[in-house]
């Protein structure tokens, strides 16, 4: 039987996202992405192509690396404006029944404590539909904006990553016990103290002695999504990720990637089947394989080349104006995201690729395939990709939106049903269970979130050295 693809829609809260250019289409919706009715109907329409997730991508600085200027992006809309990514998830569940929501967080410029309660609230409000997508950011401008010097150094930042997340999961999974909230009305408690637990958590990044401020929702701990693809982020993802998400020219080359992460998933104790690998692919689909050439031959015109290494400058920390655009690029160390480079400079040896073939390959679909057809050519592509590249699914960007993804729900999505690939219905469930295939909404116990389910049941609680009751005691004084 074949496996089931997962499909999840890539979008980000700004104008241009993996096509820079194409806002000048007449097609082109991407300029509503600050509307909230934008992300309503367009949640509506993932539902109705059973998709699994809406992935929400965010940077916290701008792409100002290219000619050593933000004008390029502000001109083009490279990611700029962009918005929160959070604050219209809450519209999109409310529309919405199964879907779910992988949402871009930087552990580098976030507190554990804050945001362990902003992702428990999110996790209610979407009754478990949420997953968190941890990055380490990657713009040196996100750095300065947010009050340091420089970019921290690449690994030091999974190394905050990974204490963030330590903390995140004693807050969600330890704090609180699975009874903890009673609502007993005659007694007058609605939380148990006794059952609420401070996590005295004082690391080399983080102090976080107190309580979760949240009650247990229905995951606990979001979805773990992850996006590295260095060597340190591989072996972050291998640890912590439930689903991660990467990058890949050829399936081929892919295939060294996701064996590499399932091997270092194997080596400290996972299965290797609960790594649910992904990458990033755009999709142009029509009913004929000729009329999606077309449509693709009608795209490129609008393609800026300028926004194409605006955005590649930001992803590999290179400014590709400094060198000849014909001359075979190679690999140095950077502090940015070094899979952007390196997909280019190493793990292709059958071609070397110059800044001008990097700003062509850029313009639409990003670091990702653009995959061109009929919905039977579409679909065998894809399940190559799943075969050969050793996958489980697809960030489906967009090249006009909301009409890409439209194309793909009305055309596609029929053939990949037909082929078992994907739900007819979606079965119930939270995000988690339906990922895993499974019925439990929290993490497994090979997650390193699990140690933490009942860690402090016999730890100091929120009732010790309680001093009496004021009113009690008055109480107490007055019938005597």
């Amino acid at each position: 039987m074949a496996s089931r693809i997962i499909l999840n829609a890539f979008d980000m809260s700004c104008v241009t996202h993996q096509a820079p250019g194409l806002w000048k289409h007449p097609d082109n919706q991407a300029h509503r992405y600050n509307s909230l009715d934008y992300w309503v109907d367009l949640a509506k329409l993932l539902e109705r192509g059973t998709f699994d997730a809406l992935f929400i991508a965010d940077v916290v600085g701008v792409y100002d690396v290219y000619r050593h200027s933000a004008a390029t992006a502000l001109e083009d809309s490279a990611q700029i404006p962009v918005g929160d990514p959070i604050v219209q998830v809450s519209a999109m569940a409310h529309a919405t029944e199964h879907l779910g929501f992988g949402v871009t967080v930087a552990s580098t410029y976030e507190l554990p404590y804050a945001l362990a309660r902003r992702f428990s609230t999110l996790d209610h409000f979407t009754k478990g539909r949420v997953g968190w997508n941890v990055v380490t950011s990657y713009l040196d401008s996100a750095a300065k904006n947010l009050g340091l010097d420089k970019q921290i150094g690449h690994d030091d930042r999974y190394g905050i990553g990974d204490e963030f997340l330590d903390v995140t999961y004693k807050l969600w999974e330890g704090s609180w016990e699975d009874d903890a909230v009673v609502i007993d009305r005659e007694r007058g408690v609605y939380t148990d103290p006794t059952k609420v637990h401070p996590i005295a958590h004082d690391g080399e990044y983080f102090r976080v002695p107190g309580v979760h401020l949240s009650e247990p929702s229905p995951q606990r701990t979001p979805v773990i999504f992850q996006a590295g693809a260095s060597s340190r982020g591989r072996e972050f993802a291998a640890k912590h990720g439930e689903a991660i998400f990467i990058n890949g020219l050829k399936p081929e080359l892919t295939r060294r990637i996701t064996d590499d992460i399932r091997d270092r998933a194997e080596q400290i104790g996972r299965p290797r089947d609960s790594v649910k690998i992904l990458t990033l692919a755009t999709v142009v689909v029509a009913d004929t394989d000729e009329e999606a050439q077309a449509k693709y031959d009608a795209y490129r015109p609008y393609v800026s080349l300028d926004g194409a290494l605006a955005l590649y400058g930001g992803w590999s920390g290179l400014d590709l104006s400094q060198y000849d655009p014909d001359e075979p690029l190679k690999y140095v160390d950077t502090d940015a995201a070094r899979s952007a480079l390196a997909i280019f400079t190493q793990y292709d040896s059958e071609r070397e690729w110059t800044p001008r073939d990097i700003a062509h390959y850029v313009g639409i679909g990003g670091i990702g395939p653009v995959i061109v057809g009929s919905p039977t050519t579409v679909a065998d592509e894809l399940e190559r990709w799943i075969e050969v590249g050793g996958i489980d699914g697809f960030n489906l960007a967009y090249v006009v939106t909301p009409g890409t993804f439209e194309d793909v729900v009305e055309l596609l999505i029929p053939e990949l049903r037909r082929r078992g690939r994907v739900w007819d219905e979606y079965p119930e469930g939270t995000l988690r269970s339906r990922l895993n295939g499974t019925d439990s909404p929290v993490v497994p116990e090979w997650h390193p979130a699990h140690a933490y389910r009942g860690a402090y049941v016999d730890k100091p609680s929120a009732a010790d050295d309680t001093a009496p009751s004021l009113f009690s005691a008055s109480l107490e004084t007055q019938g005597a």
